[in-house]
Parts: C-alpha cells; sequence; structure tokens
C-alpha cells in the first residue's frame, strides 16, 4: 500500500463504528484491533508501547503495516475499532 495514511484518512468517517465490523475477532474493539494488527505483523513485544493521558500508542510501525499486503477493508476494521495514525506518522487509540 502506497500511502497508508491516505487510506486511514479515506475512512474517517467509520471511526469507532465496531458494530459494522462483520467477522468480529473478538467482541472488544481494541481486542479485535490487537489481533489483526498481530496476524498483519506478527510480533513478540507488547501491542501497546506507551500511553499518555488519554491515548496509547501501539508498537507496529506503519512502514511495517503497510509493508503487510493489509487490504482497504483492513483499514477500514482498525479505523472501526478505534485505530488511527497520529500527527508523527504512528499508531494510536483513544482511551
Amino acid at each position: 500500500m502506497n500511502n497508508i495514511e491516505e487510506v486511514f484518512d479515506k475512512f474517517d468517517d467509520e471511526f469507532l463504528k465496531f458494530k459494522l465490523v462483520e467477522n468480529k475477532l473478538n467482541n472488544r474493539p481494541d481486542v479485535h484491533a490487537f489481533i489483526l494488527l498481530d496476524s498483519l505483523v506478527p510480533g513478540t513485544e507488547d501491542m501497546v508501547s506507551a500511553a499518555e493521558h488519554d491515548e496509547i500508542f501501539l508498537s507496529i510501525e506503519t512502514e511495517d503495516l503497510a509493508a503487510s499486503h493489509i487490504t482497504e477493508d483492513q483499514v477500514c476494521e482498525l479505523v472501526r475499532c478505534g485505530v488511527r495514525i497520529g500527527d508523527g506518522g504512528y499508531l494510536a487509540m483513544f482511551v
């Protein structure tokens, strides 16, 4: 995927609409997102790499995610779970 940030932006209107995810990997949006991300970019470190006041930062690099052959439908699922790309190009979720 050439510009993953543009694809995330494309689905802005789907943000936090988890009820629209058809094939839920878990009933919790954050857990669903973590399972999907781990299937796309497998790893052994914690999914949450840091936290601030009302936000968690995920350990998956956007470049690695773009290289994982993620589909636009999967990006939409992540957005529906509350995953977004922060201004610094990192994956994050509000808590």
